[in-house]
């Protein structure tokens, strides 16, 4: 091992060793190091500058509050850092896979029956509610689509998307506002 990464190896083990220990100091050194290492992996993995920089946020706390299990004795910060990493990206792909199942199952039953065509009123109010709906984004969209179309509780919401509650209950009133506000302006234009 050549000098330059003897040193290099004893800076790591006594980040480690400090980060272990609750400096918070060694966490910002820590992210100062391999902020970028994990912010690549997220982004590469999934495809999203935003949704990386929630991952790599993550990463870190996740790292402070799991500190205790930190073994420089097994391995090296960056490779703990980058199991952490895999695993909140794996958990950002399989949330994504729910929203679009939901999303899915939700299109499925908001789509008018083409058997049974509805009476223009209220086949225009059923396609612009849909419209709406796909306009409030995710994960707003979503949740309203939960609460209303599959009749769930803010509780079975939030912990089907792993959410605060607080957070789904701003969502839902925040998507019924944008709604009501649409519905009443396509009511009073009859073009």
């Amino acid at each position: 091992m050549r000098a330059e990464e003897q040193v290099e190896a004893v800076v790591v083990d006594d980040i480690a060793e400090r980060l272990r220990d609750g400096s918070r100091e060694a966490l910002e050194e820590a992210y100062a190091r391999w902020a970028s290492l994990v912010h690549t992996l997220a982004v590469r993995s999934l495809g999203n500058h935003h949704d990386a920089e929630d991952v790599t946020q993550q990463v870190f706390v996740s790292a402070w509050n799991s500190r205790h299990t930190l073994r420089p004795d097994k391995g090296t910060v960056p490779g703990w850092l980058v199991g952490i990493t895999r695993h909140k990206v794996a958990d950002v792909h399989a949330k994504r896979a729910r929203l679009a199942r939901d999303a899915q199952a939700v299109a499925e039953n908001t789509l008018p029956d083409e058997s049974a065509p509805p009476p223009d009123d209220l086949l225009a109010t059923r396609l612009v509610l849909h419209d709406e709906l796909e306009r409030l984004g995710e994960p707003r969209g979503t949740i309203v689509r939960m609460a209303f179309l599959e009749d769930r509780t803010h509780d079975e919401i939030a912990e089907r998307l792993a959410m605060p509650l607080g957070t789904v209950k701003s969502h839902v009133r925040r998507g019924l506002l944008h709604l009501r506000t649409r519905l009443e302006e396509v009511d009073r234009d009859p073009s």
